[in-house]
């Protein structure tokens, strides 16, 4: 995993062991990777996913479009911030995050569950990279816990800029590198107007994955199939198929499957609803639920259609964070952020944004996602013979999770492949 990444002429500290250049203008403190207990790896997983529901059901629910979202992009980039809180702001932060840990150790979990993850995607030669960031004021001192937590979670330190006396020239150079970071594929993470004189710290958690399926969809049985829109309409779109096994698992109203990539420790997961009930199945899906299905799923042979996608999401999640119980954090006169800066200063977030990609064909998945933070001043069962058939016809969900952590990294839904 890279952290820590800026521009490609500035540097990129590698938790996964390699060696980079010294960045003259990174403020890092000297400490040494946290030791994770796998306790605490398997609570970061299930906080991140449950955590990533919530997202989802709060920025989908009531949206018709396509949408995705990477839970451990925006858990990362909170986590990030976290060991700079203290008192209502750290209670609702952590339990906002469905966080049993405290907020230092928490972070030291997800840090080390984001480089297990891309390391083991490494081994299996998918390309999954993760940069977290972190810019500052140039000039302004920020207390050393803060620093030494930044170093011992996620092997970054923090960059200076000139947010006071070029605010956006600073957020294109934000913007520059997490688009550099996510091989162009999101651009512009920080819209104008967020970056402002104020502006005192941005983070940022750039994921950028692509991976080829273990098996890959013949582009030969790919033709136009119907798919049922949600507005009782239907389209033809370009659909892949493939009879051939997979984990599966079905329940009342709903069908799953998983297709690994190659190497199986990173799959995509698609649940389909039944015909018509799209709407409230979503509604009703829990991280328990998710987690059942998963646990529950045995290979069998499956006849699967599936549609070729491709779309991007753009979201700015104060409000939707807020009613999830992150109320003090946004407020001037509540947030509590004591533990960053080193000269008192009343401190509060002043945007969260969240932009992901993905696109899904016959050869496999490339999917992005960028997370950022503004902070600123002032205010089972047994093996089957038949084959099953799963043609995703109407909307559905997907997932991409590492397999033997079960951590989410992408969540969405398609309710038009055309995008």
């Amino acid at each position: 995993m890279m952290v820590a990444a800026s521009l490609a002429t500035l540097t990129a500290c590698s938790s996964s062991g390699g060696t980079t250049p010294k960045d003259a203008d990174l403020v890092r403190a000297d400490a040494a990777r946290a030791t994770v207990g796998q306790a605490d790896l398997t609570a970061a997983a299930q906080s991140t996913n449950a955590f990533g529901l919530d997202i989802f059901h709060a920025v989908a629910d009531e949206k018709s479009t396509n949408v995705m979202v990477s839970p451990t992009s925006l858990a990362t980039v909170l986590a990030m911030l976290l060991p700079g809180a203290g008192g209502q702001t750290a209670a609702e932060m952590t339990k906002t995050l469905h966080s049993p840990l405290p907020a230092a150790q928490f972070a030291n979990a997800l840090g080390a569950l984001n480089q297990n993850t891309v390391q083991r995607a490494l081994a299996d030669k998918a390309d999954l990279q993760q940069y977290d960031s972190t810019w500052t004021q140039k000039g302004y001192q920020l207390q050393q816990p803060y620093l030494k937590a930044l170093a011992a979670a996620f092997d970054t330190g923090v960059h200076e800029t000139d947010f006071a006396g070029a605010p956006e020239s600073a957020r294109q150079t934000i913007n520059e590198a997490v688009q550099d970071q996510t091989k162009g594929l999101i651009k512009d993470l920080f819209p104008q107007g967020t970056i402002t004189a104020d502006t005192r710290l941005a983070l940022t958690d750039a994921l950028y994955f692509k991976a080829k399926w273990a098996d890959s969809f013949a582009k030969g049985d790919t033709s136009d199939r119907s798919f049922d829109l949600l507005n009782g309409s239907s389209a033809d779109v370009p659909t892949m198929a493939q009879d051939a096994e997979f984990a599966y698992s079905e329940g009342d109203g709903w069908q799953y499957a998983e297709l690994p990539y190659q190497q199986n420790h990173l799959a995509m997961g698609i649940v389909l609803p039944a015909s018509g009930s799209f709407d409230g199945f979503r509604k009703g899906l829990t991280a328990d639920k998710l987690s059942s299905m998963t646990g529950s799923a045995y290979n069998v042979k499956v006849d699967l259609q599936l549609p070729k996608f491709t779309f991007d999401t753009s979201l700015q999640l104060k409000d939707q964070l807020a009613a999830l119980g992150m109320t003090s954090l946004f407020n001037a006169d509540q947030a509590d952020l004591s533990g960053i800066p080193a000269t008192p200063e009343k401190l509060s977030v002043s945007t969260v944004v969240q932009k992901t990609h993905v696109a899904v064909d016959e050869e496999g998945t490339t999917a992005a996602a960028a997370s950022g933070v503004g902070v600123a001043a002032g205010a089972a069962p047994g093996q089957v013979s038949k084959t099953i058939v799963m043609h995703v016809d109407r909307p559905f969900l997907f997932l991409i999770r590492d397999t033997v952590s079960g951590q989410i990294l992408f969540l969405g839904q398609v309710t038009d492949p055309r995008g």
